[in-house]
This record gives structure tokens, C-alpha cells and sequence, in this order.
């Protein structure tokens, strides 16, 4: 409820926002050019809000469209608007074009004239063309989008919408100031007159600025000098404030990713089912898996073991190192116990996009020597019915389908083969099978995050606020310049790069540079054809600090898409790591440190 409080408020302020400000005057313009009318200022409205939730499900949460530069719909939307601009400069322009005497007239005729006439066709192509722009706005917005959004599209469609809703109010309101004054002072009465011309030239000044990104220049500025009265900062500490007392509200929560563990609860032995269902929650379905691996392709069910075996389910993905590091343990249970009544079965919810890919994951088991089921989550639904929100994350559920252990992150694997142990006894004597269930715990040999200082530092837009010497939150391509100082724990990037929201694309020759402190660095990429990329460490190749991923010679080569270890210094410290990257197209996702 508070976040769609806050999702309406974002959008009224939406309005006031450094990246939108530049705009008004075409919402402005468009209303009051010819004879000022709220029919069309609501139809330009609305055909931006529209554009604006179709944007936003087809282009940004679809994969389809995951490779489509961000600049090409910048060009789109800067497009219209220089073509509108030029046709309200010159009217008989459009009658006088080679190729509209070629073709068949009327039908090209229609969008030009239509929007010379003011005709409907003609404020809603200007609205459609703003929603792109306006997308990249709010603070909020990239929360719903990269965070709620793939836990549930319902609730993430009602939040875009109520924030949708706020903004257009907003907008409502400006242009029916601007038809006011415009009509007191009786400047548009001519159609044809300067007026018009005006807001021509106004649209195709914003459309050229728009294309060559000249607003996001504007927007820098404004922010520079903003202080106080930049709204986003308003935005930003009504979801701090959220989040603080979310965290309040949900004691002994850990974030995703963590490295410590917790223990919600344990297991009893071989309690009555009435003081089991006081003591604690019966474990709901695997909801709506989009794959079953590992189980000849046949579909399984928590209900089909309920009675019979002791479950253990994992929530994880494949490139998340957190995960990667609790596998051994998984995978020694599941050879320990696996004939003495215990199931695990992996729910594989994705954070990036091509973890969706099934091709993908399947290679990711191989890779991880996981023999035990694991199902494809895409759409978090099994993750929403849990009400999970960590990676990785372990419920114990009992033969009666309790959940009667529930764990966090990496850390604690003593209490959860114990809480296995008791779970399993209590199997052995219900089904009195006379199975022995040893009291002691498994010696695995796996990696353990200490002197971690760095924090998961993520490339693409939506979740960037690390970038140190860019635009954070702006999807878009930026051509960036290393300083000569660098701050620890912050992400300076060299070159030309091209923002999406989940990740960065480099081009030949552009440099990554973080100052870190760890012992180990693990970054997710991908390439769709094998990039280089040289690491040096210190001013100095990398040596004997090279990961697995990483030659002798210092290189590593991204292709597939994956989590990739780039360094592993003997003991943690503090580091100055640089990558230089030869080749196009290499996609940089996050930055993790063990």
C-alpha cells in the first residue's frame, strides 16, 4: 500500500524532474497550437501514457527486445517530433515532396495533413513519441521495473499505473495552464501565424536534442544546480524511508545475496501434526514451473513426496556467486541423504535475462555437477508463493509439508544438515523404516567469503548507483572519461558505453576501472561472439592473481553468459582492478566479491 502511495506521488512530481522539464513545452504546444482544446490535450495525454505502459511491457520487461541499442528509440521519439516541427514550419512542404507525388497520395498525405489539421491522428503520434523519453525518469519507476515487475506482473502493472496516473494529472494540469494563458493573451489565433511557428521551431529544437542527446546534457545541468529542488531526491527518500521500515517490520531478514545465514526455525523430532500446524506453515505448490530439469522432463509436484520424503528447496540462480558457493553443500546432502528419504529440488529464479534461457541453465547444472531436480521459475511465481526475497534461500519442509527450517544466504550449513538430520529421523521413525541418520556434520571443501569489503556493484541502469564519473539511472549511450584519482567502491567505466538496464555494452577499447577490497572478484558478462578482455591489478598484469577465468597471460575471453572469476588474491586486501576490453559487444552485468 505505501509503495502505490508513493507511486502516485512519483508520477505528479514526475513532472518537475530534470529529464522531463526540457519537454513541457511540447505537452504545451501541442495543446494550445490552432484553437487551445481539452480534447487535445487529454488525446496527447493519454496517448503518452499509453505508450508510456506499452513501452515499458513490450520493449523493457519482453527478452525479445533485449539487444535493441536504448539510442534507437531515442531517435525514434526525437524523429517525430523534427518531422512534426518541420511540417508546422512548413505547411506546403509536404504537398511539394518528390516522393509523395510517387506514391499514393492520400495515404501519405494522411499523417502530414492530419497533423496540419490538428487532427486526432496527429496529437496522438506526439504523445506515443514522449514515452520512451518519459521512461527514464523516476527513481520509482526503475523500481517497479526492476524489482517488482518480475515477482509479480499484476501488482507491477498497478503500481506503472498508478503512477501513470499521477503523471498524467500532472501534465493535465500544465497544458490547461498553458491553454489559459495562451488564450488570454490571444496569440493563436492564427493558425498559420508566428505562434505556430514557434512551437514548430520549439519541436524541432527538443527532436534534434533528443536524438543527439543534447537533453541529457540539459538534464546534467539541471541536476548540478538543482540541489534542493531536485525532485528525484524527494522520490528517492519516500523509498528509503519505505525500506527502512520494511526492514523494521521484517526482523532477522537478510538482503539478497548475503553472506550470513539465519535460522527461522527448527525442527522438533516427531511431534503431532496439530502442534506442527500451530508451530508452522505448510509449504504451498511449486507454482507454474516454466521447466523441469534433471527429471527426464516429467513434471513433479511437493505434494507427490508429502508423506513419504523430507524436502529441501533451494532458491537460486545460476550466476549469482552467493548461490554458487552453497552448491557443494547442496550437492554433498544430496548424496549423503538422497536414500535415506531426502529430496532437494533447486527452484531456478532468474535475476537477468538470459537466466531464462533453458539452454542456459541446463549448461549451468552440467557445469555444477547438480544431479537433483531442478525447476525453471521465470516468472517468480513459485518464488511469490513463498514470499521469498533472498538468493540463495533454503526451506526445509517435513514429511507432513511443513516448512519446519527456513534459511538465508550462504553461512550456518551446520544447523541445516542438523535440521536435515532431525527431519529425516523423524521420516525414519513415522515410516519406521530402521534407517540410521548419523548426528554428524558433512566436511566440505567450499568457498567462504571473509574480508569482504566491496558491495555487489551492478552496470546496467536500473540498478547502477555505483557508476562514479556517468549518469546513474539513464539508459542510454554515454561516452565517459577516466578521472586520475579513483574512490574505493565506486565504478568508473572509459569509452563509449551503451546502457540497457540490466547490463552495459562496451566497445572496442573501453576501460572498467573499480577500486576494491576482497580477496576474490567475480564478474557476470556475456558476449554473443568471444571478446577479450585484458586484467591488470595494481597498474600491473594480473599474474598470479588471475582467476579461473582468467588466462596465464593475464586475458579473459566472454562468451557465454555466465558468472566469470577474474581474480583470486591469496589473502583479502585492497586493490585497484582495470579491465581493458578488445573487441564489440561484450555485455557487462555486475561486479561480486568473495
Amino acid at each position: 500500500m505505501t509503495l502505490l502511495l508513493i507511486s502516485f506521488i512519483a508520477g505528479l512530481l514526475t513532472v518537475l524532474a530534470p529529464c522531463v522539464l526540457p519537454l513541457l513545452p511540447v505537452i504545451v504546444g501541442e495543446s494550445v497550437t490552432g484553437k487551445p482544446s481539452m480534447k487535445r490535450a487529454i488525446v496527447t495525454i493519454l496517448s503518452l501514457a499509453v505508450s508510456l505502459f506499452a513501452f515499458t511491457f513490450i520493449l523493457k520487461v519482453s527478452t525479445a527486445f533485449i539487444n535493441v541499442p536504448p539510442q534507437v528509440w531515442s531517435y525514434i521519439s526525437g524523429g517525430l517530433l523534427i518531422a512534426f516541427g518541420i511540417i508546422s514550419l512548413f505547411p506546403n512542404l509536404w504537398d511539394n515532396l518528390l516522393f509523395v507525388n510517387k506514391m499514393n497520395r492520400d495515404a501519405n498525405k494522411a499523417i502530414g495533413q492530419g497533423y496540419l489539421k490538428k487532427s486526432i491522428w496527429g496529437d496522438i503520434i506526439v504523445g506515443a513519441a514522449l514515452g520512451p523519453v518519459f521512461s527514464s525518469c523516476s527513481p520509482t519507476y526503475f523500481l517497479i521495473l526492476a524489482t517488482v515487475l518480475p515477482v509479480s506482473l499484476a501488482l507491477g502493472a498497478v503500481y506503472l499505473t498508478v503512477y501513470i496516473v499521477g503523471l498524467c494529472l500532472s501534465l493535465l494540469a500544465i497544458a490547461l495552464l498553458g491553454q489559459k494563458l495562451v488564450t488570454k493573451l490571444g496569440v493563436a489565433s492564427d493558425p498559420n501565424g508566428w505562434f505556430k511557428r514557434g512551437i514548430g521551431i520549439i519541436f524541432l529544437i527538443i527532436g534534434i536534442a533528443i536524438v543527439f542527446g543534447i537533453d541529457k546534457t540539459v538534464e546534467a545541468d539541471l541536476l548540478a544546480h538543482a540541489g534542493a529542488l531536485d525532485v528525484t531526491q524527494i522520490e528517492q527518500k519516500l523509498l528509503i524511508d519505505r525500506a527502512a521500515q520494511s526492514d523494521a517490520n521484517a526482523t532477522g531478514t537478510l538482503g539478497m545475496g548475503s553472506t550470513t545465514g539465519i535460522t527461522a526455525t527448527s525442527t522438533a523430532s516427531a511431534i503431532t501434526e496439530a502442534l506442527k500446524a500451530a508451530r508452522y506453515k505448510k509449504a504451498p505448490e511449486l507454482a507454474h514451473p516454466d521447466a523441469y530439469l534433471n527429471t527426464g522432463g516429467l513434471p513433479i509436484t511437493l505434494a507427490q513426496y508429502r508423506g513419504k520424503d523430507v524436502v529441501l528447496v533451494d532458491f537460486w540462480t545460476y550466476s549469482c556467486i552467493n548461490c554458487q558457493r552453497t552448491l557443494p553443500y547442496l550437492t554433498t546432502w544430496y548424496g549423503k541423504y538422497k536414500d535415506q528419504g531426502l529430496v532437494i529440488i533447486g527452484v531456478h529464479t532468474p535475476e537477468f535475462a538470459f537466466e531464462h534461457l533453458q539452454s542456459n541453465v541446463a549448461d549451468a547444472l552440467k557445469r555444477f555437477g547438480i544431479t537433483y531436480p531442478v525447476v525453471l521459475d521465470n516468472e517468480y511465481a513459485t518464488w511469490n508463493a513463498f514470499g521469498n526475497q533472498f538468493w540463495p534461500r533454503d526451506y526445509l519442509i517435513d514429511i507432513d509439508g511443513y516448512i519446519v527450517y527456513d534459511h538465508s544466504g550462504e553461512g550456518d550449513y551446520a544447523a541445516t544438515e542438523t535440521a536435515i538430520q532431525k527431519a529425516l529421523a523423524e521420516r525414519a521413525q513415522r515410516l519406521k523404516t530402521g534407517a540410521m541418520i548419523p548426528t554428524t556434520t558433512s566436511s566440505v571443501a567450499a568457498a567462504t567469503a571473509t574480508g569482504v569489503g566491496s558491495p555487489e556493484t551492478y552496470f546496467g541502469a536500473s540498478r547502477n548507483q555505483y557508476l562514479a564519473n556517468g549518469e546513474p539511472s539513464n539508459p542510454d549511450t554515454q561516452t565517459l572519461t577516466l578521472p586520475a584519482d579513483f574512490l574505493p567502491n565506486a565504478l568508473y567505466l572509459g569509452g563509449v558505453w551503451d546502457f540497457a538496464l540490466e547490463y552495459a555494452t562496451a566497445h572496442d577499447g573501453d576501460d572498467i576501472v573499480y577500486r576494491y577490497s576482497s580477496k576474490e572478484v567475480y564478474v557476470v558478462a556475456s558476449a554473443n561472439s568471444p571478446v577479450t578482455v585484458d586484467v591488470m591489478q595494481d597498474g600491473k598484469p594480473i599474474g598470479a592473481a588471475a582467476g579461473s577465468d582468467v588466462s596465464a597471460q593475464g586475458i579473459l575471453t566472454i562468451g557465454s553468459s555466465r558468472l566469470y572469476k577474474i581474480v583470486s588474491n591469496p589473502a583479502p586486501g585492497d586493490h585497484v582492478l582495470e579491465l581493458k576490453v578488445h573487441g564489440n559487444g561484450a555485455q557487462f552485468y555486475t561486479f561480486t566479491f568473495g
